[in-house]
């Protein structure tokens, strides 16, 4: 059986020694590692494929013997995740991820789509994935929310995508899914943040647009960056030129970046991130 190993760490000498040692004893063999140190804050990366049969407990408690006592573990067996795409009306990231979805293409399994309208419902019913419409008419926030955490509560997914969700989530949400939401913003943070970001670059006169793709926390458009991309544009395209531009580097960046976190090669620490 094949497994991901990922370990987060103060840096100590004889850290890839030892670790290697407790593989061996285990019986597993290396399929790939990569290690990084961060020397500015002393923290040590790793994330190795290995293969063989192996008590998963006792390997991760041997592992946290004899590593550094604040270290992050994580050791799996390599499956798709289970995920749970919020949306609003705009179609293209959410189609884009249906088609991968239905080629297996995506390493993930889509469980279902909330919407607050009911714009993408034939969309997610041509691909026969659960579509629940949760409106916000006559609700505040918090009301909204709550109707939104009771349908997620069917589920148990490993991460929630934010597919052109294009609603700010209270802190409360937030912090009930910490590291397991995912955004994609239409800008090439941190500029432009907040509402019709192509009209602010179109404004300013700027030559490429980009996207980003982040974890969501508190902080609006702010959370660690999982990757980016950008796309040239010139004087003669007005700011609905730019958007139409945009959505395609949009579905391009959002599902570069669900790939690397399924395939467990980000590492976030801080509001930064490490990735293999």
């Amino acid at each position: 059986m094949d497994y991901i190993l990922k370990i987060d760490c103060n840096d100590e000498k004889g850290l890839i020694l030892r670790v290697s040692e407790i593989v061996f004893k285990h019986g597993l063999n290396y399929v790939s590692t990569s290690e990084f140190v961060d020397h500015e804050n002393s923290r040590f990366y790793m994330r190795a494929v290995v293969v063989g049969q192996v008590n998963t407990i006792e390997f991760q408690n041997t592992l946290s013997a004899y590593l550094p006592s604040d270290s992050v573990i994580f050791f799996e067996s390599i499956k798709k995740k289970d995920i749970v795409i919020l949306a609003t009306k705009e179609n293209h990231c959410l189609g884009d991820l249906l088609i991968k979805h239905s080629s297996k293409d995506l390493n993930a399994n889509i469980l279902a789509i909330i919407a607050n309208h009911d714009t993408l419902r034939p969309l997610s019913d041509k691909f026969d994935i659960p579509f629940t419409c949760i409106s916000t008419d006559g609700l505040d926030r918090v009301e909204h929310e709550k109707l939104v955490l009771k349908e997620l509560e069917k589920y148990k997914f490993d991460y929630m995508v934010l597919a052109k969700y294009m609603r700010i989530l209270s802190p409360d949400f937030v912090k009930r899914y910490p590291k397991k939401i995912i955004n994609i913003h239409h800008s090439f943070l941190p500029a432009f943040i907040g509402a019709n970001p192509y009209k602010q670059a179109y404004e300013r006169g700027v030559k490429i647009i980009g996207a980003t793709a982040h974890f969501v926390t508190d902080d609006l458009d702010e959370g660690p960056i999982i990757t980016q991309d950008v796309i040239r544009v010139n004087h003669e395209m007005n700011w609905k030129d730019m958007q139409k531009a945009g959505r395609d580097v949009e579905k391009v960046v959002l599902s570069n970046a669900l790939e690397l976190v399924f395939d467990e090669r980000v590492f976030v620490y801080d509001n930064k991130t490490v990735i293999f």
